[in-house]
């Protein structure tokens, strides 16, 4: 390629770079084409850090008793006499009302329930069965709880409008999740924290076994606390779809949710069976609403109601959106990071970057004279396509980021030095001035190239294996290299070789 399109090539590669910038320095007009300024993380913008740590025993045994819940309902469904499905932990027991249906009950479970393992009861009579998890499932349970828990508080922040929010797995059950920007965590830490398991139940006519009192929204039925049948009727993972709409003046807003096609079933069935009974709406363990059953309702849809502000109503449908949390959420850790540090920080990174890159700017200058002016020049490039990245991919600014970057001057520095030395040291030997800057490049090349892909492979590693902080100075790191070899090998040859063509350079000033 000609010395004209490659000089063009790069000008258009910083214009493309100040384009995405200028939106981070200064106000910029409707009309222009970038309107997103680099992202900031938590140390430099502010906001909040909280740590959770997963109960996967719990959601191991929330896991059993779906399935407790789902045998005894297949069971009452295939008519096979009363049987009753307890729970002890993490083992079922069936007992079984006649027991000339326990070879039907038994192939029954073998071939609707693969993950659950038979064993014989010490029932003389033969008419109980235990049943457990396969360990194979009870290890598969445990391996996704956390991705699980990751995915749903995932979806959920992006609801909740953050901007570049740090969501991710530490060790084997923790999840860290950084809300940059937020400083009253308070609402997210609802959010996040709410486990959302929604049910439904029936409300009991009167106490006694196989009923719990569960407390109500008293403020607008008038009750704070509702026998409720034990039996579940429906959970939650058959809703599909939330949306919020504004109530009655006594109910504020309203949650309208719809069921996939088998809860649209069950809940036609349970309306039909029960018209006449209130039908509880049970999340979290509180009855949110508990509407008496006028007609069957086929369509597939219900509705919340429970005197919600327009945020407390969008949280829930945001959570019944995205289901329910597979286990508990336990806070261990919470701090925040207020605006005024993260602007002290913001300064205090760039006095260090500007501090340190004028020093090595002003070293070039003296010590190599004009191969130092061009080595400078190809460093403001090298600066400049660096922020342009993080602007134009979304990539996220940290204080560990910017050390990246004073990083990344360094090693373009090394890289022109190599060269700069491999010139002077051809010129020693009587080589002209095209000669010298040829041999310079071409020896120097082998050895910049190990050097930095070496450097490469360590910011992968860091960035796979490290988290928060540590994730920042990789992701400069890596796209640091790239510009560097970008500018400091051929943009600055860009430079000679036009020196050389169209001044007609005679010697070399390094």
């Amino acid at each position: 390629m000609s010395v004209r399109y490659r000089i063009l090539l790069f000008v258009i590669l910083a214009l493309a770079a100040s384009v995405f910038l200028l939106p981070t320095f200064a106000p910029t007009p409707s009309w222009w084409p970038w309107q997103q300024p680099i992202r900031l993380g938590l140390d430099l913008r502010g906001g909040t850090h909280l740590l959770y740590a997963v109960d996967i025993d719990q959601a191991i045994a929330n896991g059993v008793e779906r399935q407790r819940q789902d045998l005894e309902r297949e069971l009452r469904d295939t008519q096979v006499g009363t049987v009753t499905v307890g729970r002890d932990q993490l083992t079922m027991r069936v007992r079984l009302g006649n027991r000339d249906k326990r070879t039907q009950v038994t192939e029954l479970i073998r071939r609707r329930f693969p993950h659950l393992r038979l064993a014989e009861s010490a029932n003389p009579e033969g008419s109980d069965l235990s049943l457990s998890l396969e360990p194979r499932e009870a290890t598969r349970m445990r391996d996704s709880v956390v991705e699980q828990a990751l995915k749903i508080i995932r979806n959920r922040i992006d609801q909740f409008g953050v901007a570049e929010p740090t969501i991710q797995k530490q060790g084997s059950d923790q999840i860290v999740v950084q809300l940059p920007g937020i400083q009253d965590p308070q609402r997210a830490k609802e959010l996040i924290g709410r486990t959302a398991q929604l049910e439904f139940k029936l409300v009991a006519q009167q106490a006694g076994p196989g009923v719990a009192e569960l407390p109500g929204k008293g403020e607008t039925s008038g009750r704070s606390t509702y026998l409720v049948e034990n039996r579940t009727l429906l959970t939650g993972d058959a809703v599909v779809n939330a949306s919020v709409r504004p109530g009655s003046a006594m109910e504020g807003m309203a949650v309208d949710f719809q069921f996939d096609a088998r809860g649209a079933k069950v809940f036609g069935d349970i309306t039909s069976a029960n018209i006449g009974r209130q039908l509880a709406i049970v999340l979290d363990n509180h009855v949110e609403s508990a509407p008496v059953i006028r007609d069957a309702i086929t369509g597939g849809r219900g509705q919340i109601t429970g005197s919600f502000d327009i945020a407390g109503a969008q949280d829930l449908a945001n959570v019944l959106r995205h289901g329910a949390l597979p286990a508990p959420l336990k806070l261990i850790e919470e701090r925040t990071v207020g605006p005024s540090l993260g602007r002290d920080s913001i300064h205090s990174g760039s006095v260090s970057f500007i501090v340190g890159s004028s020093l090595v700017w002003i070293f070039m200058a003296i010590y190599y004279r004009g191969g130092g002016l061009i080595t400078d020049l190809g460093l403001l490039l090298n600066v400049l396509l660096l922020l342009g990245a993080y602007a134009a991919f979304g990539f996220t600014l940290t204080l560990p980021g910017i050390a990246g970057m004073v990083l990344t001057v360094g090693m373009a520095v090394d890289a022109n030095i190599l060269i700069l030395e491999r010139m002077r040291e051809e010129l020693r030997v009587g080589k002209s001035a095209r000669g010298a800057i040829q041999a310079g490049y071409e020896r120097a090349w082998s050895a910049i190239l190990d050097s930095n892909v070496t450097l490469f492979l360590s910011g992968v590693i860091l960035f796979h294996f490290g988290s928060g902080p540590v994730r920042g100075f990789a992701v400069t790191l890596c796209i640091g290299i790239v510009t560097t070899l970008i500018t400091s090998v051929f943009a600055t040859r860009v430079v000679y070789d036009w020196l050389v063509t169209r001044k007609r350079l005679a010697t070399l000033s390094v």
